[in-house]
């Protein structure tokens, strides 16, 4: 897990802005759900093409969360990126041309075609959780994936934030979940990136304008056990 978390100059900055630090004090599990991003081969395996190394030691953090939220009646949501190919051309080709490099472009694209998308080994699923399919960093941007109707229809209006990489489609989607009107919260030690510094930078833009930031413990200590 990453060792660096938000820093008391934000703590202090966000207790001057609005007088508390966290913004929620209580989750109901019958409208939570934890969504777990990206904790797939493309993104956990040593050697892959986008590796976040770091992902693979927050598999027992989300497992303890997800067990716990489960026991608790909420929610586990497994968000699994995709995205089409035909020939060299793919779905999203802003990004597979501008942003990957051209030496891993074709090797991402086939890392990332929907029927090879499962979740990390090591990670505990259970029957009653969810699946979602995404092709976009953020889960929740329009035409990315079936996500917000989805909870919308279960009644759920809390998204807890977990998985790989903080800064990028974890933090991309928790954005887009705080300007949909979900109570949103990045769970910190379950997410991953690939250095300290990029993963603390989330967590400080995130509680000051977005939504909180909480560790396991202090989202479990919000939710009433059975």
């Amino acid at each position: 897990m990453h060792k660096l978390g938000v820093r008391q100059v934000i703590v202090d900055r966000v207790m001057a802005r609005r007088g508390r630090y966290h913004i929620f004090d209580s989750f109901d599990p019958a409208r939570t759900a934890l969504l777990v991003i990206d904790m797939q081969d493309t993104f956990c395996a040593p050697g892959s093409p986008a590796e976040v190394a770091v992902s693979r030691s927050i598999v027992e953090p989300i497992n303890r969360l997800a067990r716990a939220l489960r026991s608790r009646g909420a929610k586990v949501v497994w968000i699994l990126h995709a995205n089409m190919r035909h020939g060299e051309k793919s779905d999203w080709e802003m990004f597979f041309n501008h942003i990957v490099a051209d030496d891993v472009r074709l090797r991402t694209i086939d890392s990332l075609l929907p029927g090879r998308q499962s979740v990390w080994s090591g990670l505990e699923q259970a029957n009653d959780d969810l699946t979602v399919f995404k092709n976009r960093y953020s889960a929740l941007i329009h035409g990315s994936s079936q996500l917000e109707p989805l909870m919308r229809n279960l009644g759920i209006d809390t998204l807890l934030i977990a998985g790989t990489k903080t800064n990028v489609c974890c933090e991309a989607t928790a954005r887009d979940a705080m300007m949909l009107d979900f109570r949103t919260v990045i769970v910190s030690d379950c997410c991953a990136a690939l250095s300290d510094e990029e993963h603390r930078a989330t967590l400080e833009t995130f509680i000051q304008q977005f939504g909180d930031v909480m560790s396991t413990d202090e989202v479990l200590e919000r939710m009433p056990a059975i």
